[in-house]
């Protein structure tokens, strides 16, 4: 008979010591949840005031930009050309026939080679001053960027990670800025040169490149600017997609070529821009053309997003190439 009361009393117990476990339990979940919250809010707060720093500062930067006019540096004037000196008389020596001369040995061929482009206009590099007051801000400063209703950012070069967390002012930020490859050289008119950027989901930076997958905005905005410490640019896109930066890759293209001197290994990796593209643009593209590339990353860390453009050449009708982008198609 003394079983049962004790029987009852080890229930009650373990039911009692089960409601606590369960209290304790749903504590520990609410604020394992709750901190998670706190984390993520303040991730998020951080993103924004990030964003909004960001935009601050290429605001101010752009204003900096905007208030000088820019005074491109006159071409030095050609040399006037020296009077030849009058051939000398023939003599009786020279009227008699001269011996025969021996046959040249063959000179090998040298394998064709890009030459090194001056800037035509600044061929004694001085900086343009506009870039002399955003110097001041930041002497990583070498160009700015511009694409309609996209992109007005100016463009830093250091190194391949320090701009990835930092603004163009120097500032920590997730945002970044747009940097130039530290190989591109600016000491002649590079044949490619290379800008990377973050893929930012706000559309910062080079988030905003995912609206050239969009037919209808590529047709409607076909022109990129971008100006050097040294000279004024203007392209024409004519491939955008995806490309693989890693060899074997799917659509692969090999970057360090596109900035080569050999014509023929910089033509095939246009043409492999080419195959990679979206769109099929009759835009003429040649290995002595300059090309302007903006890069970002994807989902796929051995692919980035790419927007190709090349420098509109001398003599050439903007109308024409307009025209040429409006009939390319999405393949």
């Amino acid at each position: 008979m003394q079983l049962k009361p004790r029987k009852k009393q080890t229930l009650r117990y373990r039911y009692k010591k089960h409601k606590k476990s369960l209290r304790w339990g749903r504590l520990t979940l609410f604020l394992v949840f709750s901190g998670l919250l706190v984390f993520g809010l303040a991730r998020l707060i951080g993103y924004g005031v990030d964003l909004f720093s960001s935009r601050r500062t290429s605001q101010e930067l752009r204003a900096l930009y905007d208030s000088s006019t820019p005074q491109p540096t006159a071409a030095e004037p050609a040399p006037a050309p020296t009077e030849s000196p009058a051939p000398p008389e023939p003599t009786a020596a020279a009227e008699a026939s001269p011996p025969p001369a021996a046959e040249p040995s063959p000179v090998p061929t040298a394998r064709p080679k890009l030459p090194a482009i001056a800037y035509p206009n600044n061929p004694k590099r001085q900086i343009n001053s506009r870039f002399r007051i955003l110097r001041q801000e930041n002497k990583d400063i070498v160009g700015w960027l511009s694409i309609n209703r996209l992109v007005e950012e100016a463009v830093v070069q250091r190194n391949h990670t320090y701009y990835l967390d930092h603004d163009a002012r120097r500032n920590e930020n997730v945002n970044g800025a747009i940097f130039l490859d530290v190989a591109v050289s600016l000491k002649t008119r590079p044949y490619t040169l290379l800008l990377y950027g973050h893929n930012m989901k706000t559309g910062a930076m080079f988030g905003c490149l995912r609206n050239y997958e969009t037919a209808g905005f590529y047709r409607s905005n076909p022109w990129v600017s971008f100006d050097s410490i040294y000279e004024e640019g203007r392209y024409v896109i004519f491939a955008v997609g995806e490309i693989g930066v890693v060899p074997g890759a799917k659509n692969y293209v090999d970057l360090y070529f596109l900035n080569s001197d050999n014509p023929l290994k910089r033509q095939n990796e246009i043409s492999a821009l080419v195959r990679a593209s979206l769109y099929t643009c009759p835009v003429d593209v040649q290995a002595t053309d300059q090309l302007l590339l903006l890069l970002t990353c994807v989902e796929d860390d051995n692919a980035r997003r790419v927007v190709a453009a090349r420098r509109i050449r001398d003599g050439e009708n903007e109308k024409d190439l307009e025209n040429a982008v409006k009939g390319s198609k999405k393949r």
